[in-house]
């Protein structure tokens, strides 16, 4: 009873929303099904062809693709990563840190906003390796923050949209 006075709720609370969040709402659901079919399919290496370049943390790439960009794409990140995260409470299945920053990669890509992947390390003695992965688009901090202490930043994938998108148009 209690769940479905839940779902009840959740409803009611997405109709509050206006079309525009709900279409993004939408989207960022579909993105996270789609990036954790891919995680689950396709083998990391092969996987990892479609994130972007591989660059060490501190290349001239990833650190250029950090800086701040437009001030319209600001708006448009934020509700990315809003969507996102808000979606990943709600799927039917586990979207933790890198389904997320997938997602959002695939979203901002669309939206032609360039962002740097990050995979980081931590060790500790319960867990004798953590993993996480981090998105920030143009100086925005998308998902998987705040990050918490002790992970060091052990690579990066850097996209460029105008690349990607003609990668993906060319034959």
């Amino acid at each position: 009873m209690t769940r479905l006075r839940l779902i009840r709720r959740l409803l009611r609370r997405y109709a509050q929303i206006d079309s525009r969040r709900r279409a993004l709402l939408a989207e960022a659901a579909l993105c996270l099904l789609a990036a954790r079919a891919a995680l689950i399919l396709v083998p990391f290496p092969q996987l990892a062809r479609h994130l972007g370049t591989f660059v060490p943390p501190n290349d001239a790439k990833a650190l250029r693709a950090r800086m701040r960009g437009a001030a319209e794409h600001v708006r448009v990140i934020e509700n990315v990563g809003w969507a996102v995260t808000c979606m990943a409470r709600y799927v039917p299945f586990k979207a933790v840190c890198l389904p997320q920053a997938m997602a959002a990669r695939i979203m901002l890509t669309r939206r032609g906003v360039r962002s740097v992947m990050h995979f980081g390390a931590a060790s500790d003695r319960k867990h004798p390796l953590a993993a996480h992965a981090w998105l920030d688009a143009e100086g925005v901090k998308v998902t998987g923050y705040p990050l918490v202490a002790g992970f060091t930043e052990i690579a990066s994938f850097v996209e460029d949209p105008d690349r990607a998108w003609a990668r993906r148009r060319s034959p």
